[in-house]
């Protein structure tokens, strides 16, 4: 029996120390675990204009997982046929 694993990805448009962490800390103490984080850049700048974090957990498809307090609604509802 394969274990099943969900994934989490979440979309940073305002890049700073203190949004990661914000972002990290909400979605971690929500049962997700850290997995990384990818910047999108542009030639004209080395800052990041975006981020895009992932989080990795056990498959629970018993509890539908709903966002922490004042995140941006889910763009993508739909669920995989089993």
């Amino acid at each position: 029996m394969s274990e099943e694993i969900e994934y989490k990805f979440v979309e940073l448009s305002i890049v700073t120390d203190e949004s990661i962490e914000e972002a990290v800390n909400a979605w971690v103490s929500r049962g997700w675990q850290w997995d990384g984080i990818k910047f999108v850049t542009t030639e004209a700048s080395r800052r990041p204009q975006m981020a895009f974090l992932s989080f990795v957990r056990q498959a629970r498809h018993d509890q539908p997982d709903k966002p922490p307090p004042g995140s941006k609604p889910t763009l993508v509802t739909s669920k995989p046929d089993k």
